[in-house]
């Protein structure tokens, strides 16, 4: 409407004063509701040409959309096992501090879990004393069958001395059986030394590495024992938290509840441009927009980021093949809002819907030397009618409220 009333300005009005002050002609005598199509058909006609010619212009170079969004980010709240709730720790609505928490599972497995751990570090620790006990008695046992071994020892010396004297003195058997017994004291003296080597390596390696496992077995309890309680990631609101004690969560099919990060919301808005503003809609260009959630306001943004997909042109592998006539409705150009000034979103509620513009600059094209000056004139032109849709905007957010109060029918 208001791009016809301006064309309007420079058509239909001056060829109405032509035929009324030039020609002389009244309203409601020659003039009349039959005769203004034949004496007013050519500003008619230019002025409908200009007006679609306007809003095409201003609608290609300076986009608008009322597909803008505040949106946010929720996170469910999910355990890492399954469990029944033995306790709850805030309420159906509630602000949570970064690692507090938000429910208990019943813990009774991983506290059995933990104790049967840390027993078996004591039971390590016991084994480590009995074996440094044992090496006490091996010394015992080594010098004992050291003694023993020296005692045959010295034995068999005396034997063999007075047998080279005189052979009759001491029987042959005799001193067979002085070597068996010299024999049999040098294993058991072996033997002792070797039992108390095991020991020692028992001590320095087989000990520590089941010292090692043990608490690494306490380690995973008391991992597993803190899953039981579940805890927030970071600060944010939980939003509809139904559960209650004795209830079953399970990280596979049911949820606990919802979670939204504090600054979820507060950044900026995704607004969706229409496919055919693919090649206007860049990173930079001013924007404005004004929400629902904040009547009357105008926020100025820029834009700081285009997704360079359009999201119904996906597809997953599957048992079916995808008919393009499924995609009843085409597809937009996701752009990325945020305000020019700090606090711009101060005041507008995460998950409000908006109406956004964006504004195409030529300043670059027109300043630059190798441009002519005709297209100068045209660029300058461009920017120029962006003021007509930033009129159009404010228009817009002054009668938002009006619209959804009032006209809305609820």
């Amino acid at each position: 409407m208001l791009e016809l009333l301006v064309c309007a300005l420079f058509t239909i009005v001056p060829d109405y004063l032509y035929r009324r002050y030039g020609q002389g002609k009244r309203l409601g005598k020659e003039i009349t509701f039959y005769s203004v199509w034949f004496e007013l058909r050519w500003g008619i006609v230019t002025c409908v040409m200009l007006t679609v010619g306007l809003i095409t212009v201003i609608f290609y170079n300076h986009p608008s959309t009322n597909s803008a969004t505040v949106f946010f980010r929720s996170v469910p709240i999910v355990p890492e096992i399954n469990g029944r709730v033995a306790q709850v720790h805030v309420g159906y609505s509630a602000k949570v501090e970064k690692g507090a928490p938000i429910f208990t599972l019943d813990s009774k497995s991983q506290e059995a879990a933990v104790e049967a751990a840390r027993r078996k570090i004591a039971e390590v620790e016991a084994t480590l004393v009995v074996a440094k006990a044992d090496i006490l008695a091996f010394d015992g046992k080594i010098q004992e069958a050291r003694s023993a071994l020296q005692q045959a020892l010295d034995e068999l010396q005396t034997k063999r001395e007075l047998r080279q004297r005189n052979e009759n003195v001491v029987a042959t058997r005799e001193i067979e059986r002085l070597e068996n017994i010299v024999a049999g004291r040098e294993a058991a003296a072996a033997s002792a030394t070797a039992s108390q080597a095991a020991a020692q390596t028992k001590i320095a390696t087989l000990l520590p590495a089941e010292r090692a496992s043990a608490e690494a077995a306490l380690a995973q309890a008391e991992v597993e024992l803190g899953k039981t309680v579940v805890r927030a990631g970071f600060t944010g609101h939980v939003e509809q938290f139904t559960l209650r004690a004795g209830d079953i969560v399970n990280p596979f099919m049911r949820p606990a509840g919802t979670i939204i990060p504090a600054e979820a919301g507060r950044v900026g808005l995704q607004a969706g441009f229409g496919q055919i503003e693919a090649q206007v809609i860049k990173v930079g260009m001013v924007a404005e927009a004004t929400c629902i959630s904040k009547p009357w306001t105008v926020i100025p943004m820029v834009v700081t980021g285009v997704q360079d997909f359009i999201a119904a042109g996906q597809l997953r592998s599957g048992e079916q093949l995808i008919d393009a006539q499924q995609v009843v409705r085409p597809g937009t150009i996701l752009a990325y809002l945020e305000p020019l000034h700090p606090g711009g979103m101060d005041g507008v509620t995460p998950g409000s819907s908006c109406i956004a513009n964006a504004y195409t600059s030529n300043h670059d094209v027109i300043v630059a030397k190798d441009t002519g000056t005709f297209r100068r004139i045209i660029l300058h032109a461009v920017d120029a009618v962006g003021l007509v849709h930033a009129l159009l905007l404010r228009i817009q957010a002054q009668v938002l409220p009006i619209k959804t109060l009032v006209l809305s029918g609820h």
